[in-house]
């Protein structure tokens, strides 16, 4: 007995340590929750996972009791703060992407210090795995000799548009925004208006487009990409991109591994919200609309109240997400101001955003919150029949999997396209009326009383539910066991433990 305990004790002391794989995401909480999903698989596998966080020159949203908390919940995963980085010099972008990129762009020697402070004596990572905006780190990858691949966050569709981008660009001289209506065609994705191309690509001399087609060039330089969708729900994007048809001439296509859907499990981490789940309870099932825009989504004063006056027209149970409007007009030229980094945001003022009486006279039948809600936890609730959002990938995910059917109203980012794959391929669906005017242009209170009354009422909203609970059987399919996601994440793992 004693020679089998000191046996066990010799392999344990011998056993070799975690292959070590090193996540990179880009500044914000929307992408830093995301590469903590494809942590937590990774560490599940049995790997190491050190998640680096970028400390930029403005606020992100990321405190420390987070990082704690998610660490605290997950031993596999660590995280590491790189140092400040300098003021970010003037960018000449209106879009956030922007902002990010150029904060990654000047973390670059944090990275390489980080990368290059344990070796001889320990073994370089098995993987670095950078975030889809993280192109200017791939440098310092290729010249430690680190495999490199890209998470990205959105989904096959939209990586079939990154990738054809160059030749998008090559083809003509105009920007997307000069284009109109005219269709934008690319390989495995439906035709979409070019006001739908993603917000930051909208304009070729903005910064914000250089540094997507420079992020398209390093896709086609990494070793994989690993995508947050899987194969089952977006066939002909996938078929397309492993084809080699999204990429120009002379563009490699890289390996592609699906993984998804990796949807958020951290809701537990953030503050506020805590009415939500109860009042669900009290409502009688799958009776409840759902609207939430995302940690970005903001509408003036006016289109809130248009949205009030809609859901009270309805007679429909709902439960709403109200953040303050954004700053004015004159203050867009600033991404840090327009997109709420570097200042807490404001809390909303319900009494001057709300019709007057709006709150009494929906009392028990309606619920609005202040800037957050556990999005994940509600839509998995069983009251929740219905769900208005602005088609970020993730909460397009959450909603596959709980199987509830969506109205589409996109706001920025790459959502329009999203709406487009949702609406007219996958069918999973429903556009608002009006979202796509110009800058100035508000969606009316009839238009959303109509939809929430055809997403709750009519045949069309079943139909429109039912293909939802089929998308969520496919999504449960291929995360199981065997299943084509869990295969992709397997196969992954065991290339870099080899």
């Amino acid at each position: 007995m004693e020679d089998a305990a000191n046996a066990k004790t010799t392999a344990t002391a011998t056993k070799p340590p975690a292959r070590q794989v090193v996540l990179y995401p880009t500044p914000g909480m929307g992408h830093l929750f995301a590469m903590v999903e494809l942590g937590k698989a990774l560490g599940a596998r049995g790997l190491a996972v050190t998640i680096l966080v970028i400390d930029p020159p403005y606020d992100t949203g990321a405190p420390g009791p987070f990082l704690a908390g998610v660490s605290a919940a997950n031993p596999s995963i660590s995280f590491h703060r790189l140092p400040s980085a300098a003021d970010l010099p003037p960018v000449a972008s209106r879009h956030y992407e922007a902002l990010i990129m150029e904060a990654v762009r000047v973390s670059t020697p944090h990275l390489r210090a980080y990368l290059t402070a344990a070796a001889p004596a320990a073994p370089p990572p098995c993987a670095l795995v950078l975030d889809m905006f993280s192109g200017a780190a791939l440098g310092v990858a290729r010249e430690l000799r680190v495999p490199a691949y890209f998470f990205f966050t959105s989904g096959a569709a939209f990586l079939a548009f990154f990738l054809h981008l160059p030749a998008l660009h090559a083809r003509t001289a105009a920007s997307f925004r000069d284009m109109g209506e005219a269709p934008v065609r690319v390989p495995g994705v439906p035709p979409f208006p070019a006001t739908h191309a993603v917000h930051a690509a909208m304009d070729r001399c903005d910064a914000a487009y250089a540094g997507f087609l420079d992020a398209a060039a390093a896709l086609s330089r990494c070793d994989g990409v690993i995508v947050n969708t899987f194969r089952a729900l977006e066939p002909r994007a996938v078929s397309a991109i492993a084809a080699g048809r999204c990429a120009p001439p002379g563009h490699p296509t890289p390996p592609v591994h699906c993984v998804g859907p990796l949807i958020n499990s951290l809701d537990a981490f953030a503050e506020g919200g805590a009415e939500c789940l109860p009042w669900l309870d009290a409502q009688p099932r799958a009776s409840v609309v759902f609207l939430c825009f995302g940690s970005l989504g903001r509408f003036s004063a006016e289109q809130t109240r248009e949205v009030a006056a809609g859901l009270e027209a309805s007679g429909h149970r709902f439960l709403w997400v109200v953040r303050a409007p954004p700053p004015p007009l004159d203050d867009y030229d600033d991404a840090v101001k327009r997109f709420g980094f570097g200042t807490k945001r404001p809390e909303p003022d319900l009494g001057a955003l709300l019709p007057d009486g709006f709150q009494r006279r929906t009392e028990g039948r309606g619920l609005v919150v202040k800037s957050w809600a556990p999005q994940r936890d509600v839509l998995a609730h069983a009251s929740v029949g219905g769900f208005v959002t602005h088609c970020g990938w993730n909460s397009a995910l959450e909603a596959v999997m709980a199987g509830v059917p969506m109205l589409g109203w996109p706001l920025h980012a790459e959502q329009r396209m999203n709406l487009v794959l949702l609406e007219k391929e996958l069918r999973l669906a429903v556009a608002v009326e009006g979202y796509d005017r110009d800058d100035n242009g508000v969606v009316t209170a009839e238009e959303v009383e109509g939809k929430v009354r055809w997403l709750m009422d009519s045949d069309g909203g079943m139909a429109l539910r039912e293909r939802t609970l089929a998308a969520m059987l496919g999504a449960k399919e291929a995360l199981r066991r065997g299943g084509e996601s869990e295969a992709a994440l397997a196969g992954l793992v065991d290339s870099w433990r080899s």
